[in-house]
């Protein structure tokens, strides 16, 4: 078991590594690793340079402007690690030729004086492995949960330490490197973006990394582009309307798609929907990856490049009960938020609350759930033996919710999807998961053909039987 190392340790044993040499600059609360490097001792050896741009005018003029307004994005650190690595390089590189430069950098906004900014911030390295080989990036995104803003100073700090010590120590450990990033921050902060590139990790699937920082415990939700470029909700989802459609896509069928696409036409053309301002989000949870408890990590890579193929931006959550999901994105000031769920998961879900809350708190349960900008689209299904299909009026729960139930349909809270392909609700993944698997039957015709030649091309899911390998 890895032995957790404290921050000024960490610091400690850089500055000791006469190969390891860079700057340091940061924005707005974020001006704490360079301390803890000065106060570990010989930090001569580590850094060139410690700046600090408070001033909005005065950072301006070093990285230019944002055209956004917000200091606290993406962009600007990115901006800050161009700019510091690029000085780093030309004054330097001709004076330590045995060293391998970094460049740190991080945009921080913490607690305020009248708490009305909870704490976050973008923090991002440019560092070298080799003292001629070009540098690589990581970035990451995080949220600060300490009630107070000395602690919040102090865990970026300790968060900066552990990022720069990662890079080195943990290099060809990325499951490590990740798990790493919140040594003795736990319950103190959360980690729900981060994004590494370079030559050195050309061959990391970046969307792995998403998954890891779910594993671990370091976010409930990370997102993930149809390019496989990892998100965060931040820089896209603030003040959206939100459409989310959640299921196995264990393969993607002609459900799956059109269920995607009858429920995006649905949500968009609502009279409360702006479609220009409009996003959708397929979604895969924890649960639904573990088998037997064990998550089986190529399987969710092979669901994200279904996903992909559809060009789908994909949450991987541990959000299994909504009310998690709802929260996070509440953080996003989401307009308005769209859940889609299959008629029999909102039997599971509805029967859930009534059993768990049989002793009147059934109402309460329903409030959490179903908020004034939060709406429900339900999926049919076809029912056993029955050539009716079941929807949210004819869904068979228990005398005790009816009522609630029918509440929030006439109030627009729960609505059934419209115009959609019944020819294809025969059509379960199961099914065409062993079909494909033998390579039997006509599987493909139950798939969108963008997925049928991804799953032939890079033999997913265990197609054929006797190719299993996937790159990645």
């Amino acid at each position: 078991m890895r032995t957790v190392k404290e921050p000024e340790q960490k610091a400690l044993e850089i500055n000791l590594n006469d190969k390891i040499y860079g700057t340091f600059a940061e924005i707005g609360a974020g001006q704490e690793v360079a301390r803890y490097f000065f106060q570990a001792g010989a930090a001569a050896g580590t850094i060139a340079k410690t700046m600090s741009a408070y001033d909005k005018i005065y950072s301006d003029q070093i990285y230019g402007l944002e055209p956004s307004g917000r200091y606290v994005c993406e962009s600007r650190l990115y901006k800050m690690l161009d700019h510091e690595y690029g000085l780093m390089v030309d004054r330097l590189q001709h004076s330590r030729i045995d060293t391998t430069f970094f460049a740190f950098a991080d945009t921080v906004a913490a607690l305020n004086y009248h708490r009305t900014i909870p704490g976050d911030g973008w923090l991002g390295i440019r560092f070298q492995l080799g003292h001629d080989s070009e540098p690589n990036d990581i970035v990451l995104h995080a949220k600060m949960l300490d009630n107070d803003n000395l602690l919040q100073q102090q865990a970026i700090g300790i968060l900066g330490v552990n990022l720069i010590y990662a890079c080195y120590m943990y290099k060809d450990d990325p499951e490590t490197m990740i798990a790493s990033l919140l040594d003795n921050l736990r319950g103190r902060m959360k980690i729900d973006m981060i994004r590494i590139t370079g030559p050195e990790f050309k061959n990391l699937d970046n969307r792995w990394l998403s998954l890891m920082l779910v594993k671990h415990k370091l976010t409930d939700v990370a997102i993930f582009g149809a390019d496989g470029q990892n998100l965060h909700a931040s820089e896209f989802l603030y003040k959206k309307n939100v459409l989310v459609v959640r299921g196995s896509f264990k393969p993607s069928t002609l459900v799956n798609e059109d269920m995607i696409k009858s429920s995006w036409d649905q949500f968009r053309a609502e009279p409360d929907t702006d479609p220009k301002k409009a996003y959708l989000l397929a979604e895969i949870t924890m649960q639904n990856l573990c088998n037997n408890s064990e998550l089986d990590e190529k399987d969710f890579l092979h669901r994200a490049e279904v996903l992909s193929a559809m060009g789908m931006t994909v949450a991987i959550t541990n959000c299994h009960q909504y009310q998690r999901l709802i929260n996070y994105l509440s953080d996003y000031k989401i307009q308005k938020l769209g859940l889609v769920i299959g008629a029999k998961e909102m039997l599971e879900l509805i029967n859930q609350k009534y059993y768990d809350n049989k002793d009147g708190r059934l109402l309460a349960a329903f409030g959490e759930l179903f908020r004034k900008k939060v709406k429900m689209y339900v999926y049919p299904m076809m029912q056993e033996g029955s050539s009716e299909l079941m929807n949210s009026k004819n869904i068979p729960v228990a005398a005790g919710v009816r009522f609630l139930l029918q509440h929030l349909i006439d109030n627009d809270q729960i609505a059934d999807i419209e115009n959609f392909k019944d020819e294809n609700l025969h059509i379960f993944s199961k099914q065409v998961l062993q079909l494909l698997q033998s390579d039997e039957g006509n599987w493909e015709s139950m798939v969108p053909k963008k997925v049928a030649q991804v799953i032939k091309e890079k033999f997913l899911f265990g197609f054929p039987s006797e190719k299993l390998e996937f790159e990645y």
